[in-house]
This record gives structure tokens, C-alpha cells and sequence, in this order.
């Protein structure tokens, strides 16, 4: 893990180099695994004070004081924006364009997806009048399955993470000297009341290890993770374009 995040930090700073000389590091902070030890990174290879740490709850968010915490304890500079308004303006337009607004609440897709497209939204919006990028804090084991949203948290101008599984996530957490707490937050989407495990069915150890090895045990697992990499690869490939 020490030889794994100088290897990170190197990248991340021949990337700004390359790509946004003296510019600053845009991050959505979740208070997670993910934007934990990618804002941590983020800190050590360009310095604390071109981080900047976005908040964004939905409204009264119960886990939202980790978040806090962590940008506290990197010393990053920080901005809160609440998307409750933002979300149920969008809603309003769309149903008023004449879309049901009951059927759009009921939708799950709409009701997942939209609130992490309206975060990318505030983080490119801030990452404009700072002169930022953005960063994509996905992981490898999220995005085989496609636990993502395609232009939400999938998106970003750079991402230190989508090549590392969780477990090397986790340890590279451990390496930067994160606390615990941060590290092993149980994952969830803040609107089912679920973790991402309840919801993928499965644990990331599983996955992890399959990705690896190509062993599971459970057939009816390795059936479901199969299905959900082959229907879910358009979030990760280019986008399909017609050549003439």
C-alpha cells in the first residue's frame, strides 16, 4: 500500500500538471470509503489548500456529520449546498411539462438517479467559478457492476480510484492514516434506508474476489453480477458514435 498510494499521489500530480496547472481539486464529499481516501490523496499531492470539499445533502441528511469530521480532520476548505430544492424543482418542471408527478416520485430510477446528476451538476458549477476539476471517486468493484450513476457520481474530470478494488480502497484508507470511522462506513444511498450490499445482494468481498480470481460460491451470485457487468458497461465504455 505505501509503494500503491505514491504511485496514486505521483499520478494525481502529473495530472494536474498536464491537465490544471495550479488549478484546484473539486471533491463531493459523502463522509465514505470513496471520497474519504480520495480527498485525503487529493491533499498530499497537491496540498490541503487546493481541495476543495463539497456537502451535499438532500434535505436533513442523519449522517451528514461525517462529512463534517472528514473535511475537519484533512483541513480542506469546504462548501455545503442542500439539493432538496434543486431536486424538487426538477421534478416541478418536468411534471408540469406534463410528465405525472406521482409516477416520477415512484419511479426508482428517476428518484436515484436524479439527485447524483444534480450533485455533479453544483460540483461542475463550483469547479467553474473556482477554475477546478472535478473528481470522480468511483472504484473498480462499483464500477463493474454499474453501481453508478451515468453523468452523476460517475462523472468527473479525473479519477485516483476506478482502477483499485474496495478492499484495496479500504487498505490504501488504513495506509494514508484515515480513522477508521471514515474508512469503514457502511455505503448506502440515502434513500431506501439500505446499504449498497442490501441493495447489489451481495457483499463487495464476493465481488472483490471474483473480479480477482474469477471465483465465487454461490452460482446464483456470480449469475447476477455477470448480468448486471454486461448490462451496465455503457456507464464506463465511450459513448457508441455513428463514423461515416
Amino acid at each position: 500500500m505505501k509503494e500503491l498510494r505514491a504511485r496514486v499521489v505521483a499520478w494525481i500530480r502529473d495530472w494536474f500538471e498536464k491537465n490544471g496547472k495550479g488549478c484546484c481539486a473539486v471533491i463531493g464529499i459523502s463522509g465514505g470509503k470513496d471520497s474519504s481516501v480520495c480527498a485525503a490523496l487529493l491533499a498530499e499531492a497537491l496540498g490541503k489548500e487546493r481541495v476543495v470539499g463539497v456537502l451535499m445533502p438532500q434535505g436533513v441528511q442523519h449522517d451528514i456529520g461525517v462529512s463534517h469530521e472528514l473535511v475537519e480532520f484533512l483541513g480542506i476548505r469546504h462548501i455545503v449546498v442542500n439539493i432538496k430544492e434543486p431536486c424538487e424543482s426538477v421534478l416541478k418542471a418536468i411534471s408540469e411539462g406534463g410528465m405525472s408527478e406521482e409516477e416520477l416520485r415512484a419511479n426508482k430510477l428517476y428518484t436515484s438517479n436524479t439527485p447524483a446528476r444534480v450533485r455533479m451538476t453544483v460540483l461542475y458549477g463550483i469547479a467553474a467559478l473556482m477554475g477546478g476539476r472535478v473528481a470522480n471517486t468511483c472504484n473498480r468493484s462499483e464500477d463493474y457492476v454499474g453501481y453508478s450513476t451515468k453523468f452523476g457520481d460517475s462523472a468527473g474530470d479525473f479519477s485516483p480510484l476506478s482502477d483499485l478494488l474496495v478492499k484495496e480502497v479500504k487498505a490504501l484508507g488504513y495506509e494514508l492514516g484515515l480513522p477508521k470511522k471514515f474508512i469503514e462506513k457502511a455505503p448506502e444511498d440515502g434513500l431506501s434506508g439500505k446499504t449498497d450490499e442490501d441493495n447489489l445482494g451481495f457483499t463487495y468481498a464476493v465481488l472483490d474476489r471474483y473480479i480477482e480470481t474469477g471465483e465465487i460460491d454461490d452460482p446464483a451470485v456470480k449469475e447476477k453480477i455477470d448480468r448486471l457487468h454486461a448490462a451496465n458497461l455503457h456507464k464506463i465504455s465511450p459513448m457508441p458514435m455513428f463514423r461515416k
